[in-house]
């Protein structure tokens, strides 16, 4: 699924909470907790990437055959 079709899903779906206060606040709640943990697992500094991608070398002894697919492998980790 596209960001576009998940963006039209997310809208489709908050039209039909928009008129129950205690459902929006709660997709608010639910929302803010999303943002908080993304904003924590993606900020690391420049020494703490390559500091990963040492690691993920170490452990699986693999080669990767593209960017995306060593950053797969990163955030799994």
């Amino acid at each position: 699924m596209t960001a576009i079709q998940l963006n039209a899903e997310i809208l489709r779906n908050m039209s039909i909470i928009a008129e129950d206060e205690t459902l929006l606040k709660r997709a608010a709640k639910y929302l803010r907790k999303l943002v908080s943990e993304k904003e924590d697992s993606t900020l690391f500094t420049k020494e703490e990437f390559f500091a990963r991608i040492d690691k993920a070398k170490k452990q699986s002894g693999k080669q990767f055959s593209s960017v995306e697919e060593l950053d797969q492998y990163i955030r799994n980790l």
